[in-house]
């Protein structure tokens, strides 16, 4: 009899219960990577700015948005593979460069090609849903929530502005410990549980990390000459760009953009003319690197360099 009373108790805390507030269990472990550690095939590291997230809805607050983007920025970077910028170093209002609810994304990444930029990334929530689950395990009734966070990811070429990604992703997080009324407004819940929802944001945008580093290897990587001082050339990328001294650079100036004649739209930029190479022989500043003339002449402020 006891043991039946206990059962019948039980099951009536886990039918009743409408939301146990244990924290979400942490789903990634990322170690640190020297930004040092480039291997002698490998290419130096590309420089993406990650703009601003979006959101579809005005009813959620911005602390989710801006809160995924660092931690989508701390993930890139722990990769080793690129170098993540907050958009906060361009100094421009991207309040004009908006249209229908998105970023124009050619127009901020020609103005952030001119800080060595490679790539352009604008983040958006599209929706967050909330769906019940229940499991009848003998008399004691399992409730799951599962969440799902309906989001967008674009990236495009710092260099012509093309789009080498964009990518709509339902990523859906289940918490065992989570359990939700049979009816429950998905707004109602943001508001009283932003710690859970902002971890599952952070978790919905994570996921997109390994795509986003794959899509940049269509993108090519370039610096550019800072200035010139008699016969010392400084560059706006080094040792945390992957740089090491030795390094061979060809030197090009900026090719013509070329448009379509029917419709006007930008096809993309001719390859410049070659002026020369430079050599590496050490590093200055937080990212910076001299170089010396290893052949040609000419070389300006401004002028694109690439590996050789």
């Amino acid at each position: 009899m006891k043991v039946f009373v206990l059962a019948l108790s039980i099951f009536s805390l886990a039918a009743c219960a409408t939301f146990d507030r244990s924290s979400p269990t942490v789903r990634r472990e990322i170690k640190d990577v020297s930004y040092e550690a480039r291997k002698d095939d490998a290419a130096p590291r590309k420089r993406l700015m990650v703009l601003p997230f979006l959101d579809s809805s005005d009813k959620r607050p911005q602390e989710f948005r801006d809160k995924a983007r660092a931690a989508f920025i701390t993930d890139l970077n722990r990769s080793g593979e690129v170098i993540a910028l907050d958009s906060k170093e361009l100094n421009l209002d991207l309040s004009k460069m908006m249209e229908a609810g998105q970023y124009k994304l050619q127009e901020v990444a020609k103005a952030a090609q001119a800080m060595g930029v490679n790539a352009v990334l604008e983040g958006k929530i599209q929706d967050i849903r909330i769906k019940r689950k229940a499991d009848n395990v003998g008399v004691v009734r399992h409730l799951t929530t599962a969440f799902e966070v309906v989001a967008q990811v674009r990236v495009v070429t710092g260099r012509s502005g093309r789009e080498v990604f964009n990518t709509v992703k339902t990523v859906t997080v289940e918490e065992q410990g989570v359990r939700v009324a049979e009816r429950v407004e998905t707004d109602k819940f943001l508001a009283n549980n932003p710690e859970m929802i902002e971890i599952i944001v952070k978790d919905a945008f994570l996921d997109f990390t390994p795509q986003v580093l794959a899509s940049l290897d269509k993108v090519s990587w370039e610096g550019r000459i800072a200035a010139i001082n008699g016969d010392r050339i400084y560059l706006n990328v080094g040792r945390v760009s992957g740089l090491q001294v030795g390094d061979l650079l060809k030197v090009t100036e900026d090719g013509d953009d070329v448009y379509d004649p029917e419709s006007g739209g930008h096809i993309g930029r001719v390859p410049g003319r070659l002026k020369g190479t430079l050599e590496v022989i050490s590093y200055f500043g937080n990212d910076g690197a001299i170089a010396v003339i290893h052949s040609g002449s000419g070389f300006k402020e401004n002028d694109r360099v690439e590996l050789y």
